[in-house]
């Protein structure tokens, strides 16, 4: 049965999803600028896929990221000042500096962590579900993300196969990019869509249009219903195009980006949310949704401010939080 959708829920979509994007700008600009440690990789263009997903889940559940995590971060409610900060390596970062842009997590919200593993996120999320349902004995639901390359992991296998057997409440989202790093991903699978292969274990697999955030979250929905239910798990492969390259900087030598550029404008998640409206659910029109970007795009701006003004670790207790006491 289809979703109705209110109003409020719309706004909460479309906020969620330009907070990630104007996020995700600021952290390129201050990449490309020298601004920012590390390396950082970019959710432009898959931000339908986090808010469609963690809009179904309650704050006490639980995801699990990948090295492309800010997205997932800010769907699941982190403070972007303090992802900002610690993005920047400061003190007052969700991490406190010590994980960055690849290893950002916050517990808070139940956000277990980016990782920069691929593929390391299976097994986690899995574990959490298993110690929620069989020790704690709640009905928080697990997520974990990843994308079409990771699928080509065993550790993709054993959680696939651990939480079938054992009916954990997993929900296994696949943002299904096309690109793993560097490497189409029909040049490594065999396979038309990667949700073909959840048939293995005997878990419904479920294919949604990724720049379409009301279809992902009515995906979502229904697969959290049946995670809390005890009925086990569910694999959704979201359609999406990773636009920016592997990561901030990436030459992109391997792909025409005049052809990327016109996948996104085709297929703009905040774009598609927009003619959505205009044609079909008419929750919102053009003047609110330039509102929300404009309060979005301050929001981040002093996001930049906090991190910029916070100070660094104290050097002296760089192995602090490494070994327990």
């Amino acid at each position: 049965m289809a979703v109705r959708f209110t109003r409020k829920q719309a706004e909460q979509f479309y906020e969620t999803m330009s907070t990630i994007r104007k996020f995700e700008e600021s952290v390129k600009h201050d990449f490309l600028a020298g601004e920012i440690p590390g390396f950082v990789h970019l959710y432009i263009g898959e931000e339908a896929i986090a808010t469609g997903v963690c809009a179904a889940l309650r704050k006490d559940d639980l995801i699990e990221s990948t090295h492309r995590g800010h997205g997932h971060c800010v769907a699941k409610g982190a403070d972007v000042n303090r992802m900002m900060a610690e993005i920047y390596g400061k003190k007052d970062g969700l991490c406190q500096g010590r994980g960055g842009s690849m290893h950002i997590a916050d517990f808070s919200v139940g956000m277990l962590g980016a990782n920069g593993v691929v593929g390391g996120g299976y097994n986690l999320a899995a574990g959490a579900a298993l110690a929620n349902r069989m020790i704690l004995k709640n009905d928080k639901v697990s997520v974990v993300f990843f994308g079409d390359g990771a699928s080509n992991r065993g550790t993709f296998h054993e959680a696939m196969n651990a939480a079938s057997a054992w009916k954990l409440p997993v929900i296994f989202v696949n943002e299904m990019n096309c690109w793993a790093s560097t490497t189409p991903y029909r040049t490594t699978c065999n396979v038309e869509n990667i949700s073909d292969r959840a048939a293995g274990y005997h878990i419904p697999g479920v294919i949604v249009d990724g720049q379409d955030v009301f279809a992902v979250y009515e995906a979502a929905s229904e697969a959290v219903a049946r995670a809390r239910a005890g009925l086990g798990p569910t694999f959704i492969e979201a359609k999406t195009y990773r636009i920016e390259g592997h990561f901030v900087g990436d030459p992109e030598l391997y792909r025409d980006h005049a052809q990327t550029q016109e996948i996104f404008h085709s297929t703009d998640p905040l774009l598609v949310f927009r003619k959505k409206m205009e044609e079909s659910l008419h929750l919102m029109d053009a003047a609110e949704c330039d509102e929300i970007d404009r309060q979005c795009r301050q929001k981040i701006l002093s996001a930049k401010e906090f991190a910029l003004a916070a100070e660094y670790p104290d050097a002296a207790e760089y192995m602090q939080y490494v070994y327990a006491d």
